[in-house]
């Protein structure tokens, strides 16, 4: 299962009011189910290896997307837009997608986040520089933490 998919049953479960949802697909399953105080926490088993439930607190609206944020008149700001792990690279041999000082365009990797096994590539949304990477390979990543900062072109 993808974020895409994970956010259209968080908003399902949202639209009619669901305190638990539970989805098989393809050997995966995952459950969601609201907590006490409204915070949606999941449960996952993958070919039937059980994984502990992690709190997911999603906003009122997830955004689409790493959306840049304007930060001044000359950088954005790439927040993350899913708790998980960053890594700089598609593999721990191979080279970073993007580097301090790098140009990118739109439709760039940056970088991935995994989240519930799951590899996220986050896509640049704008043309610039890197000016800075704010978090290092293998940290882990909150919702809405800045991720990269980019010079407005």
């Amino acid at each position: 299962m993808n974020i895409k998919e994970l956010r259209e049953m968080i908003s399902l479960m949202k639209e009619h009011d669901l305190i638990e949802l539970e989805v098989e697909k393809e050997g995966e399953r995952i459950r969601l189910k609201k907590d006490a105080g409204g915070v949606i926490a999941r449960e996952q088993d993958t070919h039937a290896r059980y994984m502990p439930s992690q709190p997911v607190s999603p906003p009122a609206e997830l955004p689409a997307a790493a959306r840049p944020e304007i930060v001044d008149d000359k950088a954005y700001l790439v927040r993350s837009p899913m708790v998980g792990t960053f890594y700089s690279a598609p593999a721990p041999d191979q080279d970073s997608y993007v580097t301090k000082g790098g140009s990118v365009k739109e439709g760039d990797v940056l970088c991935i986040i995994e989240a519930m096994k799951l590899m996220n590539e986050i896509k640049s949304e704008v043309n610039g520089k890197i000016l800075e990477i704010l978090v290092g390979n293998g940290q882990p990543v909150e919702f809405d933490q800045p991720l990269f900062k980019i010079e407005k072109p």
